[in-house]
């Protein structure tokens, strides 16, 4: 009975008898929208109504590419060190452990290969939640050894990169992966295989100035926010008044830093077609 039709006062429902809603039921877009759950998994977790998509992992992100969510991960044991003894509000060694057992993640990146569409391809999917996807050395190392497995068996590459920069906690470490992915990149493409890389919401700092920004496609999701320095710093460098939304992927499209913007609905198929084009096979219907 509703609440407001018992006649009766001081009615009490006991402890057991309460029920919660489970966590995880609903989900609010950032424009208010409210989506069940099981609903948004099956949209690819993008909202029905207002289109955002919302961010996602290498998990979800291996569901939606391999055919059958079949694959088989490589180095998946690889794990950072703690070279410089780093520590700010606790040691990094701590963050690390903390972080592997929240996330059950070794790190922000994981690689795999398997079938899509019928055709082998590596793709390497950044963790957001992982240090919020930061580069350090264990993500220069597996896109290092991806692309080695690409070259070995002439497969294509994909990167999906959802990264807030470079990880202070390595300093330099961190930085030089910049060099490295790049390098690594270089090899692929004179061994003329394609190489397809995803920004999706976030993609800044180190990682936009290296492997995001180095595919023969660029592609982004809608409304994604892709850069290298933050507004107020680049304002601060400038010394120029920004245009509105100069960060998005829209915005980048426009002034030809993206090639296509794709939704998540489509990027099994736009990301095969653009492979088929590239290496002039016959289209994968």
């Amino acid at each position: 009975m509703a609440w407001f039709k018992r006649k009766k006062k001081g009615i009490r429902t006991a402890t057991e008898d309460k029920k919660d809603v489970p966590k995880g039921l609903w989900y609010k877009s950032p424009t208010g929208k409210i989506v069940d759950s099981e609903q948004l998994a099956n949209n690819f977790y993008v909202s029905p109504e207002d289109g955002y998509h919302v961010r996602i992992g290498s998990k979800e992100y291996f569901e939606i590419l391999f055919d059958d969510n079949k694959f088989k991960e490589l180095d998946a044991n690889i794990s950072s060190k703690d070279p410089l003894k780093f520590e700010d509000t606790k040691t990094y060694k701590n963050r690390l452990k903390e972080v592997e057992e929240k996330t059950q993640l070794k790190d922000a990146i994981r690689i795999a290969v398997g079938k899509s569409k019928g055709k082998n391809i590596v793709i390497c999917a950044m963790d957001f939640k992982f240090i919020g996807g930061s580069m350090g050395s264990v993500v220069g190392e597996k896109i290092a050894r991806a692309v080695d497995y690409a070259l070995k068996h002439k497969t294509p590459l994909v990167i999906i990169s959802k990264s807030g920069g470079a990880r202070m906690m390595e300093a330099a470490l961190s930085l030089m992966q910049l060099a490295k992915t790049s390098v690594k990149l270089a090899q692929l493409a004179q061994a003329k295989l394609p190489y397809i890389s995803l920004c999706t919401d976030p993609t800044t700092g180190g990682t936009t100035a290296s492997f995001a920004m180095l595919g023969d496609i660029n592609i982004s999701e809608p409304g994604a926010l892709i850069g290298f320095a933050g507004p107020r710093v680049v304002r601060d460098t400038t010394g120029k008044d920004l245009p509105e939304g100069f960060q998005s992927a829209e915005f980048l499209q426009e002034h030809g830093f993206l090639d296509f913007i794709t939704h998540r609905k489509e990027l099994k198929n736009k990301i095969n077609l653009y492979l088929d084009l590239i290496l002039n096979q016959k289209i994968r219907a």
